[in-house]
Order: structure tokens, then C-alpha cells, then sequence
């Protein structure tokens, strides 16, 4: 593949950045909360002085977070946190518009890490990540960086996981806010989003139809849950695999048939994985699976399909569609497995729609707004956004949708603290 490249960025083609600016501006139009915010801090710019190097999907929507970090004052250095997520027509927008940017669609291991690497050329002050492995690049090779960074975000569920198993084992060495963890983004992004863009991904790469098949989703969280919701929406009789009671519990109380991987794999029709955990689809699994079953994940890293032993297994293999192969087994069955593993809903398709971005990257903003106020007073470890940020950017949300709320009377407060009253 050839690339454009300078000092400050590294693309596919930067002929593609007119494409790029429509996509971005569509998605400006759609995520009110965070124009909102750009509208109401450029004018003081608040981040001036300040370096983000952020590690996350290079979308249209993620455009918009930069543009609006950039108009708050900040400098911003950007790579892409999944091989198969960017999109190179904004990102050559970006790389026009003065954003240090180093990503491509397609990836390969050592064009991922050289591009964190350049990220942090310029000796950021704050880092913003989506599965921490930007958080992780620092820590491991670029210690000397680490004085000079006041904190970092982290923007999905494996990510915050992930940073606080390096906390408890001590290793975290800067305070790290789980914007994932707050309402507005896991309660919407991880559920709405998840389940619209993973069934978009999945019917770009396959075109089947989802009404009277078996969809099997792995694991019933906030992304299984959106998934299921939407798969049951058009029609598909919904499986659940879980391992923990309380979400198996959820899903069969919500209409989900659950049951083990083991005997999933024999009846499902399509598979998406939404764990987080490796392994999740295994040879056994291949083995048992009727042809023509497709496998696909929206889980963070591309681990939960064990798509080694699947092509071990293989005795042919071809390209049917675009994030779609074919593999065949000895016997003849045949197995799809879309966009290699990785995020369907980005490697297959655009992502999350702009509507619940608006929330999520607003989250980011307000996340880097109170490291830049309060980073050097944060301890090390994974802290949480302020509820009140959570409810401020719902608001902003119910206003621009032209929803009101109904407000409590001064009698209705004291009501809510009185312990004395009785029945």
C-alpha cells in the first residue's frame, strides 16, 4: 500500500481529503453536545499549553473530538487504535488541518506501534486512549514521557480493565479517567451504538438475512445486550452465552435463549463475540458449527475468535466479499469469518452513529478539561468522571432533541432527605 507521508503525518492518500471534510462536517451536524462544548471554550481556550496524544478509532465522529480539542487550545498528535478502523479519507482531512496524524486502514504490527511512537514525539502532556494501548506504549518504552504527562483517559470497557489490573499490580504511573464508566457513554454507546453499527457491520460483509436465523451473542453486557436487542429486532431468534449468572439471568428474563458456547456452536447461524476475553470460539467450537455459520466479534482486540486454529483446520480458504472469508473444512462445511476477527461494526462498517458519539467523545472533552484543571492533584490510578458532568451532558442532549424534564419543588428535596417520614 502506498502511504503520504511527511514530519507530521503519515496516510493513505491525502488526495481524499475533501471526502474526508464532507464525512466530518455530516457528523458535525449530528453530535450537538460536542459542538456545544467547542462553541462554549474556544473562545477561552482552556487547553492551551497542553499535548494530547490520542490512540482511537480514526472515524468521522472521532474527527470532531479533535477539532474540538484543537479549538480549545490543545495540540493534538493522533494515531489509530485498531488496524482495520481508520478511515483514510478523514484522516487525510486531519492531516490537513494541522493535526499531527498517523494512520492508515490496514495496518500492520509494526506500522500500528511506529505510529503510537510518533504520537508521542511531540512529549505529550495528556494521553487519550481507547483500549490503552497507547497508556501501555509509554509505560513500557517511553518512561522518560511519563514527568511530563499530568494524566490520561480511556475510552472502553477492556481498556479500563485493563488499566486496573496495571493499578492493582502497581504499574500505573499517572491518573487515568474511565470515561467508559461513565453513564452517558457505557449505558448508550455501549448499547445503542454497539448494536446498530455490529448488525451494520455484519450485513456489509454478508448481505444475509437476519429474520428466522439463530444469533448467537457471547457474553450479555452492555455491547451483547445491544447486539441482542437489535438482532431480536429483525426478527432472529437471539442466544446468549455467558459466564456470569446475574447477566444469564438478565438475558433469559429478557426473552434470550441462554445456554453454554459448546451448545451454541451447534445450532447458531451467526456468531458475534462481545467478551473482551480470548478464546472465546475455539477449534471445538469450529468443529461442531453448521456450514455456513458466520463468526464475527465487536469485542476491543481481535483474540476472541481463535482464528489460528480455524485456519489450521481449513483445507481452502478465499476472499467472498469484502471483510468476509471463507473457510473450508475437510468435511466440506464452510465457516465466514468477517473483518478478520476484529471490530466488525468498524473494520466492516463506519462505527457508532454520530448521535451517541456526541455523548461519548463529550465525555473525553469534559475528561482532558479536568486533568487540565486537576491532573497534578489526581493520584495514580483510574479515576471516575464527576456524576454532574454525566447528568450536564445528558442535558445538553434532551435540549438539542427538544425534550424537557420536569424539575423537583423545594418540598419534593426536603422529602428526599427526610429519613423521619414514615408511611
Amino acid at each position: 500500500m502506498t502511504t503520504t507521508e511527511t514530519q507530521n503525518y503519515k496516510v493513505a492518500d491525502l488526495s481524499l481529503a475533501d471526502e474526508g471534510r464532507l464525512l466530518i462536517d455530516w457528523a458535525e451536524s449530528r453530535m450537538p453536545v460536542l459542538m456545544s462544548l467547542r462553541e462554549k471554550f474556544e473562545k477561552t481556550k482552556p487547553l492551551a499549553g497542553h499535548r494530547i496524544a490520542g490512540c482511537l478509532h480514526v472515524t468521522k465522529e472521532t474527527a470532531v473530538l479533535i477539532r474540538t480539542l484543537k479549538a480549545a487550545g490543545a495540540e493534538v498528535s493522533w494515531s489509530g487504535c485498531n488496524p482495520l478502523s481508520t478511515n483514510d479519507a478523514v484522516a487525510a482531512a486531519l492531516a490537513q488541518e494541522d493535526i499531527r496524524m498517523y494512520a492508515w486502514y490496514g495496518q500492520d504490527t509494526e506500522g500500528f506501534y511506529w505510529s503510537i511512537d510518533r504520537t508521542l514525539d511531540f512529549k505529550p502532556t495528556m494521553t487519550l486512549d481507547d483500549g490503552a494501548d497507547l497508556i501501555f506504549r509509554v509505560h513500557s518504552h517511553h518512561q522518560d514521557l511519563m514527568e511530563g504527562i499530568i494524566g490520561g483517559s480511556e475510552e472502553t470497557t477492556t481498556g479500563v480493565h485493563r488499566l486496573r489490573a496495571m493499578a492493582a499490580d502497581g504499574k500505573l504511573e499517572y491518573p487515568v479517567i474511565a470515561v467508559n464508566d461513565a453513564e452517558t457513554k457505557w449505558d448508550f454507546d455501549n448499547v445503542y451504538g454497539t448494536g446498530q453499527s455490529s448488525l451494520d457491520g455484519i450485513l456489509r460483509a454478508t448481505s444475509v438475512l437476519l429474520a428466522g436465523k439463530n444469533f448467537v451473542t457471547a457474553g450479555y453486557g452492555h455491547c451483547g445486550k445491544g447486539c441482542a436487542m437489535r438482532a431480536k429486532g429483525m426478527g432472529a431468534n437471539v442466544i446468549a452465552t455467558e459466564v456470569k449468572p446475574t447477566a444469564a439471568l438478565k438475558a433469559n428474563l429478557e426473552g434470550v435463549r441462554v445456554m453454554t458456547m459448546d451448545e451454541a456452536a451447534k445450532i447458531g447461524d451467526v456468531f458475534i463475540t462481545t467478551t473482551g476475553m480470548k478464546d472465546v470460539i475455539v477449534k471445538h467450537h469450529f468443529e461442531s458449527m453448521k456450514d455456513g455459520a458466520i463468526v464475527s466479534n465487536t469485542g476491543h482486540y481481535d483474540c476472541e475468535i481463535n482464528i489460528a486454529e480455524l485456519k489450521e483446520m481449513a483445507v481452502s480458504s478465499r476472499e467472498m466479499r469484502d471483510n468476509c472469508i471463507e473457510y473450508t473444512l475437510s468435511d466440506g462445511r464452510r465457516i465466514y469469518v468477517l473483518a478478520e476477527g476484529r471490530l466488525v461494526n468498524l473494520a466492516a462498517a463506519e462505527g457508532h452513529p454520530s448521535e451517541v458519539m456526541d455523548m461519548s467523545f463529550a465525555n473525553q472533552f469534559q475528561a482532558m478539561m479536568m486533568l487540565a484543571r486537576e491532573g497534578k492533584d489526581l493520584g495514580k490510578g483510574v479515576h471516575e468522571l464527576p456524576e454532574e458532568l454525566d447528568q450536564e451532558i445528558a442535558k445538553i442532549k434532551l435540549d438539542a432533541m427538544g425534550l424537557g424534564l420536569d424539575v423537583l419543588t423545594p418540598e419534593q428535596i426536603a422529602y428526599s432527605t427526610d429519613y423521619s417520614q414514615g408511611t
